[in-house]
């Protein structure tokens, strides 16, 4: 037995989290090493169950997306747009242009939101020894401020455009309720042009985190860009090569159940396979707007990238993205002067499919109507409970290649704290 073997031997760890801190909801890390050996490994989702879509059952298409909004406050608009979009699908409906384009910038807001939130207040005190993001007021007040400024760039964007920061009331089966009026427009361009600057500081600042060397090699799902980086509807795409309809989101997911979690699981060509940011990247890298593109050259981001603790820079290089492409959309909403941006809408039995890519991952929706407009069946699949048996496997792995002479119980808790909020994981979505 070589040194190195009898030293690995000799390395005895124990962490039990319960529950990790700065993810929403509840959720547990379990990991134990004995004589050098991995003996456990485990995620578990612990949140009570949550019953969201039998409580849409008999409800008039008219209150679905303002019902499945309130799932989630931090991807209201994404639950939002999944809902209409599937509903959409079923009666037939066809949105007009002006509508689209409102909706995708509605969700850039709702993205540049949501990444803000992680980056700088969920994972970032990770990487500058911080507890929490409390303290960074006072250790780094410049960081603070950029944060909250790219903050309320996203609420502005948000409350314009969706008439909320959070649960939208503007996004309507058939189009949106109202077009922003252009001097509104013109204000938010300017806000947007400012915060392509905090972007650039923003870049700067993660540069000086190090990203943890970790690398297991999985399967990457997302929609798929046909013409642009795709966020909402298309075709779905897997990093192995599956291709499928947005129709046929069973095929690409396969949830089962498994005992120790209220989540179920996924998997589709492995034992699991992740969504998000990163997911997003590595399908459609060359969508990008070439801001961000050139944003993820300084990280070594590119596809295709199997570091999950990359998801953190994923979600910054996004967030360059969903502000550029926010200010063409402006721009061509501005030159469009007065459109449509409401379509009819006629309810009539059938079953349709609604695929959004919100913060954390592909979101589906999936109702069947009768002929008077109501739902008689409901099925959602959440981006977390497809990243669930990914972190679970991923959490093996790590503890693998760093159950080593030197490593203490605290430093693994660490590693294997970062590893779950590098996923951003939204537990309570996941639970139903």
């Amino acid at each position: 037995m070589s040194i190195s073997e009898e030293s690995r031997n000799r390395v005895n760890l124990n962490v039990d989290v319960r529950h990790l801190a700065r993810v929403e909801g509840h959720g547990n890390i379990k990991v134990r090493v004995v004589d050098g050996q991995v003996v456990e490994a485990r995620w578990d989702i612990v949140e009570t169950p949550r019953f969201f879509e039998v409580m849409l059952k008999d409800k008039h298409y008219t209150a679905a997306g303002i019902l499945t909004a309130r799932i989630c406050g931090i991807c209201s608009i994404g639950h939002c747009l999944a809902s209409v979009r599937a509903t959409e699908d079923a009666f037939g409906v066809t949105i007009p242009e002006a509508a689209a384009k409102l909706r995708l910038l509605a969700k850039h807001g709702e993205t540049l939101q949501s990444h803000v939130l992680h980056l700088f207040f969920l994972a970032a005190p990770d990487f500058l020894g911080l507890p929490s993001a409390i303290p960074l007021k006072d250790v780094n007040p410049e960081a603070f401020a950029l944060a909250a400024r790219l903050k309320g760039l996203a609420n502005r964007v948000c409350d314009v455009v969706a008439g909320r920061t959070t649960h939208p009331v503007s996004i309507q089966v058939g189009g949106m309720a109202k077009m922003p009026d252009v001097q509104t427009l013109l204000e938010l361009k300017a806000g947007l042009e400012r915060g392509c600057r905090d972007l650039d500081a923003a870049i700067e600042l993660f540069r000086t985190m190090e990203i943890p060397d970790f690398v297991r090699e999985t399967e990457f799902v997302s929609l798929k860009g046909e013409r642009e980086y795709a966020f909402i509807g298309g075709r779905l795409l897997s990093t192995d090569g599956v291709e499928r309809p947005e129709a046929s989101y069973r095929v690409m997911t396969n949830e089962y159940v498994t005992e120790e979690n209220t989540s179920k699981w996924c998997k589709l060509s492995r034992e699991s396979f992740a969504v998000g940011a990163l997911a997003r990247i590595n399908n459609n890298y060359h969508r990008l707007h070439p801001k961000a593109r050139a944003a993820a050259v300084p990280f070594d981001l590119a596809p295709i990238n199997h570091n999950p603790f990359m998801n953190n820079v994923a979600q910054l290089v996004e967030c360059v993205h969903v502000v550029y492409d926010s200010l063409r959309l402006v721009d061509e909403l501005i030159g469009t002067g007065p459109a449509p941006i409401m379509a009819e809408v006629t309810p009539r039995a059938g079953q349709g499919v609604g695929a959004v890519e919100v913060p954390r991952g592909i979101l589906y929706h999936d109702y069947e109507y009768d002929d008077q407009g109501r739902v008689v069946r409901a099925n959602c699949v959440i981006p977390t409970t497809q990243n669930n048996a990914n972190i679970h496997f991923d959490l093996k792995a790590l503890a693998e290649q760093f159950a080593t002479e030197g490593m203490t119980d605290e430093k693994l808790e660490l590693l294997c704290s970062m590893l779950v909020r590098a996923y951003d994981p939204c537990i309570s979505c996941s639970v139903h």
